[in-house]
């Protein structure tokens, strides 16, 4: 067994997959075939017409197989497999062919009139040049769901913190129109519409969309497509399991915040599902549902959930979470793409990620890159999550990002982030709020001001984080922050303390105020690799006053990283060609001028690194490639001046 598939406490992650089926039944959907229909046997002669068509027919031992189309249906799986041996899949006849649309295409428009589509006193001339469209919603192109009719606003509103974020999102219209498969921007009021391009705005009643299209071009002349359905895949019938679904792209549900969890994709509440080589793209709210989907159903610890496996999917362009899973376990998520999550500006909902579990148990989320997640993590395990393993994932460009990793409210068993790449991680924060201190005013000051943040992990109450042999750059704030949370009680639970954290063997580098934020001395760090990093960048915030020290004090009166080692040098990571390289710091700052290396014992060449000590669980590096006796920190098992390292950890196959 290969050491990545290992979890924390030394077990080998439950896989429980077949690597090859035998099917006993086969059906056959292609909606371009002349004598396609849902009259029909199914047989690749006769094919259904409609995906659903199959899925009514399916039994435990089916493959559905998909022929390339357009496909504008939500399929409601009637039946669930009955074990590996004996499970329905859905497939591609050839991956990223059959597209499953929550929309439909229209086509009729008209000149809007009778609406103040401009502010009072917009000039007349730029009046004239504007061009909007109303079109009026088919009725019938609505069963049962009408999302231009429903606003945004989760079910369970008790956790918005209204005085902190701006309520606009949540009370927007679920329902999008879309050009050229990509969305306008939704305006409140009509007279925004002159304001900008690419917008448009509902009617009180939900029945009409008035719409202006980027250059004020001619709808004619492009793809109109309005959203009209909450999902693309997902059984009606909850607790479905042993389902597989398998190159199919799901595009434009119109879903709800969460909660509840509902995907464009969705389980359903069930396990042992396998979502693979998948495409899901602007969904309004969530990509993939796997868990309980909501805390409010009666629980029943008898029932499982999840188990479930997510691979190789490209995730991309969810408004508010890309993958949802509560009390989700067992779970794989692996060579997964996952980028542009957050853009409805949801994160004070709290279920704003790339990757949201909660109280997840022996899952293993792997070889993953996580890409330009806007105002929301790249990965969230909240609350109670226990022996999970995150391990040779990219953590890229997280834009106006709090953290990369949050680790909340977890006070039994561990969890292991190991072999990550972590970069830039810009922070959410104004600037003008953080104090100007002329002359010497901020060099007695006794506390933090608490503005910046832009941490690559933190942890919230929780205990036990191990974070091993990762390279982290470019935090607005820290690599490594955390804070006790001593009143978030449940039942007879303790608070959290945020202790006994394991911070061994990363690279820590161009973090800008510090690499580690330790809330006591009562964590562990040892044989960190410290790169550019400025003054009192290792710091212990209690007791009051923190101390900010450099590495020799924080070796000295902590014993910390006793093995611990300085360098200047540079790292370069190319975030969409997925490349690292290491090149010579281009001059050496002031503050070493007159200042010798050797006192400061500063590297200046990565092949200068020093080894050290690892344990088993550790002997594989980034690329799985094992390793022997002392290693470098972070991820790599070692690294050259100028080579260029290809760093998308994915598999392309099983």
């Amino acid at each position: 067994m290969e050491m990545m598939s290992k979890l924390p406490d030394g077990s080998g992650f439950e896989f429980w997959e077949k690597t090859d089926y035998t099917w006993t039944k086969e059906l056959f959907v292609d909606n371009r075939a002349e004598n396609a229909s849902d009259d029909n046997d199914g047989r690749e002669e006769t094919p259904f017409r409609t995906i659903q068509a199959a899925a009514d027919a399916a039994v435990p031992g089916t493959r559905v197989v998909i022929k390339p189309g357009v496909y504008r249906e939500c399929v409601r799986p009637r039946r669930g497999g009955e074990g590996p041996d004996a499970m329905i899949s859905y497939e591609a006849a050839q991956k990223d062919t059959v597209i499953i649309k929550a929309s439909e295409q229209v086509t009729d428009f008209e000149p809007s009139r009778g609406w103040m589509l401009w502010p009072r006193n917009y000039p007349l001339d730029r009046r004239k040049e504007i061009r909007v469209f109303r079109h009026r919603l088919d009725p019938d192109m609505f069963r049962g769901y009408n999302p231009f009719c429903a606003i945004n606003l989760l079910h369970d509103r008790l956790f918005i913190e209204y005085d902190k974020t701006e309520m606009t999102p949540y009370l927007n219209r679920r329902g999008v129109v879309f050009c050229d498969g990509k969305p306008l921007r939704q305006v409140p009021l009509t007279n925004d519409l002159g304001l900008s391009d690419g917008t448009y705005w509902v009617e009180a009643n939900g029945m009409a969309v008035h719409f202006r299209l980027p250059g004020d071009e001619l709808p004619e002349d492009h793809v109109i497509e309005i959203s009209c359905r909450e999902q693309c895949f997902a059984p009606e019938e909850e607790f479905l399991s042993y389902i597989r679904v398998r190159g199919l792209i799901c595009a434009h549900a119109s879903m709800g915040a969460p909660i509840p969890q509902r995907g464009a994709i969705s389980a359903a509440r069930g396990h042992h599902w396998i979502i693979e080589d998948c495409t899901v793209e602007w969904s309004n709210a969530t990509g993939i549902d796997v868990g309980d989907e909501c805390w409010h159903h009666t629980w029943n610890p008898s029932r499982m959930i999840g188990m479930s496996v997510i691979r190789r999917c490209v995730i991309r362009d969810c408004g508010v979470c890309g993958i949802a899973g509560l009390f989700a376990v067992n779970m794989l998520v692996e060579d997964n793409l996952i980028e542009g999550t957050g853009w409805q500006k949801m994160e004070l909902s709290w279920e704003a990620a790339g990757l949201k579990f909660h109280n997840t148990v022996n899952s293993l989320i792997r070889r993953n890159v996580f890409r330009r997640t806007f105002r929301a993590d790249h990965l969230w395990l909240d609350c109670g999550n226990v022996n999970n393993r995150i391990t040779g994932n990219l953590f890229l460009d997280g834009i106006e990002q709090r953290e990369a990793i949050f680790i909340e409210c977890t006070r039994e068993g561990v969890n292991l982030i190991d072999h990550n790449i972590f970069w830039n991680v810009e922070g959410r924060f104004d600037p003008k709020d953080v104090p100007v201190e002329p002359g010497s005013s901020g060099w007695y000051k006794l506390a933090e001001h608490n503005v910046v943040n832009g941490w690559a992990v933190y942890g919230e109450g929780t205990d036990r984080l191990r974070i091993e042999h990762n390279l982290i750059g470019k935090c607005a704030s820290a690599g490594y922050f955390a804070r006790p949370v001593p009143f978030r009680l449940s039942s007879r639970d303790r608070g959290g303390t945020s202790r006994d954290a394991r911070i061994t063997n990363n690279i820590f580098c161009d973090c800008g105020e510090a690499a580690i934020k330790f809330p006591t001395e009562k964590n562990t760090s040892e044989g960190n690799l410290f790169v550019n990093m400025g003054g009192g960048y290792l710091r212990i915030l209690f007791p009051a006053p923190e101390v900010c020290l450099d590495l020799r004090s924080w070796q000295e009166f902590y014993g910390f990283d006793l093995d611990g080692q300085e360098a200047k040098f540079d790292f370069c990571v190319d975030t969409e060609k997925l490349t690292l390289s290491v090149t010579p710091a281009e001059e050496e700052p002031e503050e070493y001028i007159g200042l010798s290396p050797v006192y400061r014992n500063l590297i200046f060449s990565p092949e200068e690194i020093r080894g050290v000590g690892t344990d088993e669980l550790m002997s594989e590096d980034f690329f799985g490639e094992k390793t022997e006796g002392k290693r470098i920190p972070g991820p790599f098992a070692g690294l050259r001046e100028g080579e260029i390292i290809m760093i998308d950890p994915r598999r392309t196959e099983g």
